[in-house]
C-alpha cells in the first residue's frame, strides 16, 4: 500500500514514518506549515526546514500553507492530501499521534471522508519504551522548543540522549508532564534517521525565551552526506 505521512520535522512523524516503512511503501512526506504558532493542529517549530529532511529522507514532499485557525486549518489539510493522492497515489495517510485525541479524530475523519487509510502507529504507545527506542535506533533529536514549567531556556537546542532522557523522567516524575511531549510541553527537530541517507548540519540558530516558553530558531542549515 502506498502511503503518506503527515510530516512536521518532529520526532514522532519520523519515527512513525520509520515504521510505516517497515510495513508497506511510504512514497511522500505530507507537510501543513502554519503561519499560527498556536495552531491546535500542526507543530511550528522549524517546520519550514521539512523540505531538508525531506531531502535526506530521499522523499518527494507534499507542502502547504495555512492561517492556523482552528478547525477551519483542517481544510488545508484536506487539500495537502489531495495534493498528495494526485501525485503520488498515496492511499492511506500514517500520523504520528501518540494521545492527542483532538489531532487523531479530526486526521481519521478527514481520511474516511476521501476514502484512505489511516495508519497511527504510535497511538497509545508506552512513553518509556518509546523514548528508549527513538534513542537506540539512531534518531538525532533536539528539542526545538519548550512551553511549560519548568523548562528553562538551557533546554532548548539540546540533544535527546540517555542524559537528556533521564533528566525528562525526572522532570515527568515530578510535574506530570508527558515524557514525548505529546502535552505541548516540548516539541522537537530531528536531524539524522536510520532512513536518512544524508543528515542535516545546524550552521546558524538563535534563541527566543521568556517565562517557560522559548524556541530554538535554526536559521541556516545544510544536509551533509553521512
Amino acid at each position: 500500500m502506498k502511503l503518506g505521512v503527515l510530516f512536521s520535522g518532529g520526532k514522532d512523524s519520523l519515527v512513525a514514518c520509520y515504521t510505516a516503512m517497515q510495513k508497506e511503501e511510504v512514497v511522500c512526506l505530507i507537510t501543513v506549515v502554519s503561519r499560527n504558532p498556536e495552531s491546535y493542529m500542526f507543530h511550528t517549530p522549524n517546520v519550514d526546514l521539512a523540505a531538508l529532511q525531506a531531502e535526506a529522507a530521499g522523499l518527494p514532499l507534499v507542502q502547504v500553507e495555512t492561517a492556523g485557525e482552528k478547525e477551519a486549518e483542517l481544510s488545508d489539510l484536506v487539500r495537502a492530501i489531495r495534493l498528495a493522492r494526485e501525485r503520488h497515489g498515496i492511499e492511506g495517510i500514517v500520523t504520528g499521534t501518540i494521545l492527542s485525541v483532538y489531532q487523531a479524530t479530526r486526521i481519521q475523519r478527514v481520511c474516511s471522508d476521501l476514502g484512505l487509510w489511516c495508519f497511527n502507529p504510535l497511538w497509545h504507545t508506552d512513553q518509556e519504551a518509546y523514548m528508549e527506542e527513538v534513542i537506540a535506533a539512531g534518531f538525532l533529536v533536539l528539542i526545538a522548543g519548550v512551553f511549560s514549567y519548568p523548562f528553562d531556556e538551557s533546554w532548548l537546542g539540546r540533544v535527546i540522549d540517555e542524559e537528556t532522557l533521564q533528566d525528562l523522567k525526572a522532570i515527568a516524575d515530578r510535574y506530570g508532564i508527558t515524557l514525548t511531549g505529546e502535552g505541548g510541553e516540548f516539541e522537537t527537530f530531528v536531524l539524522d534517521a536510520p532512513f536518512f541517507s544524508k543528515r542535516i548540519v545546524i550552521e546558524r540558530a538563535t534563541r527566543a525565551y521568556r517565562n517557560y516558553n522559548g524556541v530554538f530558531r535554526i536559521e541556516q542549515a545544510r544536509v551533509v552526506a553521512k
